[in-house]
């Protein structure tokens, strides 16, 4: 299987000391390539540095430190070859560690970014439905996923309606929190679908042993992959081609040269 993890957070401290062995895991376990998620200023710079396909963005936690400057250093970002996408960016409305008015404005200056620079956007939403879809709405968004989709079936009908793609974590793979996604991932069609990690976050609760520390990370995506088959009731070979076919579509890898996979040069 030659999967692709669309959303990994590889600059986050727990991957610090042993990278380069969570990238080789990665490869042993068929992930072919894997997008690092920027979800500041620096983090996304961070990201770019690795040499793999990377997101430049500001998560809405972040969006009280936005500013005019903020938007013109993620345009500087997405000039990079290996900038594959304009995010993480949305809303939160559950922790809410911005203002709901900042993390608007933070959201809608990236989606027209990415809108004016024609790049995809890796979209944020936590108990922000429906005020998120009607954002998206009504700026045309359409070329984007619904990364870590973990709502309800309104809320996928209406992502579905706008034309985007859903990302799917290991959330599925919990039975207290997860377990309606086993019936709406069946509503997703097969080229919508895409599969994430959310590393160092979302360790899938039914993978055995746990990691140290629950650590996620990639070389996980094959559990998740199988999951997500058995809930189709579908080989899993089948939708491992069928997702990483969705990501290279949605992210342009086949025609940016960013589908670097799991190997960092040498120099990064």
């Amino acid at each position: 299987m030659r999967l692709v993890d669309i959303g990994a957070n590889l600059t986050h401290s727990a991957f610090r000391e042993d990278l380069d062995a969570v990238l080789a895991r990665a490869r042993q376990a068929g992930v072919e390539t894997i997008i690092v998620t920027g979800t500041t200023v620096d983090e996304s710079r961070e990201a770019a540095s690795l040499g793999l396909p990377f997101t430049a963005g500001v998560h809405p936690h972040h969006a009280k430190d936005f500013s005019p400057q903020t938007i013109e250093h993620l345009k500087s970002l997405a000039e990079d070859a290996h900038c594959v996408a304009i995010g993480e960016c949305g809303l939160d409305f559950n922790r809410n560690y911005s203002p709901h008015p900042d993390q608007e404005k933070c959201c809608v200056a990236q989606l027209e970014l990415g809108l004016s620079l024609r790049k995809p956007l890796f979209l944020h939403s936590r108990d922000a439905h429906p005020r998120f879809s009607q954002i998206l709405k009504s700026h045309g968004v359409s070329r984007a996923v619904a990364h870590c989709f973990t709502g309800m079936r309104d809320e996928l009908r209406a992502y579905l309606d706008l034309g985007l793609y859903i990302g799917i974590t290991g959330w599925i793979c919990d039975e207290r929190r997860g377990k309606h996604l086993l019936e709406l991932v069946k509503e997703i069609p097969a080229d919508r679908l895409l599969l994430e990690t959310d590393a160092p976050y979302l360790t899938p609760r039914d993978l055995k042993p746990q990691p140290k520390a629950r650590r996620n990370e990639p070389a996980f995506l094959p559990h998740i992959l199988k999951t997500v088959a058995r809930a189709l009731g579908r080989p899993a070979e089948e939708v491992a081609a069928e997702t990483a076919r969705n990501a290279r579509t949605l992210f342009s890898l086949h025609e940016s040269g960013s589908s670097a996979s799991t190997q960092r040069p040498l120099a990064a």
